[in-house]
């Protein structure tokens, strides 16, 4: 049995500590906030083996110049004369390349799928009553040329082997019958899921305490001590602690961590935003409404509408106009919807960890031979949540790990 020390208390931080508790670990979790809020509680909260693509993709770049001086675009990158941001923008355009998206497509889907199957395992196993439910995705298009690319997407997925359909607008209709749509046509991708997240984050708090996990919360980690390759120590806002090994899985801010090692962890803060309504709404299917991209879930006792990816440092300030946006994308896809003033005025906004090539860091850095990194999920991290945690709990375990981790691998060159 180890000792570990987690940093870090959202999705990825608590289902290690959950795998890690599993194989006989005391496990303590340091977390700099409460843990109650933040991208693991307001993302859109889908299981989405279906989205395969990196973000870094033939084009992207490009568009985020583009979008550049547009403050309602999907992408906003905000420049900034900052060593850090230069050097993930650098390895971001870089990497937006088809050799990237060939490289990881089969990485991501079986990531996804694996994840997946752990989040039904966990509700059985520990009789949890989480909200999950594995209805599909739509992909809702309104246009001639968001269509044909969606369809392009479509075909990769089927040689990936999995399920999805094309559907006209009256088939649209016939799924979701209760609420009058605007689209030309979508695709249902049938392998997809969807949660509440703060069901699940609530529910698995409660029992990691209640079976020993340790939480040290509002104690945020100023310094890492280390001793030849590996950490001897983490000092906190209160005081410092030991153990056999330790997780780095703090999101946006784990390359500001990662830095006290020597390490070189290219991460930016994807900030996104999302609204809910607990009007009953009448819709029922998730979906991503393309042309905007916003996702519209159903969760339990609300609707959420959640968008945007904003790359402008970390923060948590709340763009009204990025907001309104989403409202209005809502509108324009859901015409009998019509998000009040008193809905957006609640809007929440998470960072999600991005790496430059759009792909997690999972694994030992051979700088450092007690630290297993866990982070940079972007927009998957929900999806990704309990098969990370298996394979963090995997690798300090000395276990043949579940899926192949060199795509992940934190050492990785852009």
């Amino acid at each position: 049995m180890k000792h570990c020390i987690i940093i870090g208390g959202g999705i990825i931080g608590l289902c290690s500590a959950y795998y890690l508790h599993k194989e006989g670990h005391q496990v303590t979790i340091i977390d700099q906030s409460s843990a109650t809020t933040g991208a693991s509680y307001v993302n859109a909260g889908y299981l989405t083996p279906s989205h395969i693509i990196p973000l870094a993709a033939p084009g992207v770049m490009k568009k985020g110049i583009k979008w550049m001086f547009n403050p309602t675009s999907p992408l906003f990158i905000k420049p900034r004369m900052q060593k850090d941001f230069i050097q993930w923008a650098w390895a971001f355009n870089k990497s937006c390349t088809q050799k990237n998206v060939s490289k990881n497509v089969t990485a991501i889907k079986d990531i996804n799928l694996f994840s997946s199957e752990l989040y039904s395992d966990i509700k059985a196993d520990e009789q949890f009553n989480f909200h999950l439910e594995k209805k599909g995705l739509l992909m809702l298009c309104q246009t001639e040329k968001v269509l044909e690319e969606e369809t392009r997407m479509a075909a990769i997925a089927r040689e990936e082997g999995l399920p999805v359909t094309s559907l006209s607008l009256e088939e649209i209709k016939n799924i979701e019958p209760e609420i009058s749509i605007a689209a030309l046509g979508a695709l249902l991708y049938r392998c997809d899921g969807h949660t509440t997240p703060q069901t699940f984050m609530e529910e698995m708090r409660t029992y990691l305490t209640n079976v020993g996990v340790n939480f040290l919360l509002n104690e945020k980690v100023t310094d890492i001590i280390t001793n030849k390759e590996s950490i001897s120590s983490v000092v906190t806002s209160r005081q410092s602690y030991k153990a056999d090994e330790y997780v780095l899985a703090a999101g946006s801010w784990s390359h500001l961590l990662s830095k006290k090692l020597g390490l070189k962890i290219l991460l930016e803060g994807g900030k996104g935003y999302s609204i809910n309504s607990t009007r009953n709404l009448g819709i029922n299917m998730p979906a991503i409404l393309c042309e905007a991209k916003v996702a519209v879930t159903p969760m339990q006792g609300f609707t959420r509408f959640a968008g945007t990816m904003e790359i402008a440092g970390i923060n948590h300030d709340i763009n009204p106009i990025r907001v309104q946006t989403i409202a209005n994308a809502a509108n324009r896809y859901y015409p009998e919807i019509q998000l009040m003033p008193e809905e957006t005025a609640k809007a929440s906004c998470g960072l999600r960890p991005v790496s430059p090539d759009g792909m997690a860091y999972i694994g030992k850095s051979e700088k450092c031979s007690n630290l297993t990194i866990a982070t940079g999920h972007a927009m998957m991290g929900w999806s990704m949540g309990p098969a990370t945690g298996k394979l963090v709990s995997e690798i300090i375990s000395g276990q043949k790990t579940s899926l192949d981790l060199s795509v992940y691998h934190p050492d990785r060159s852009f």
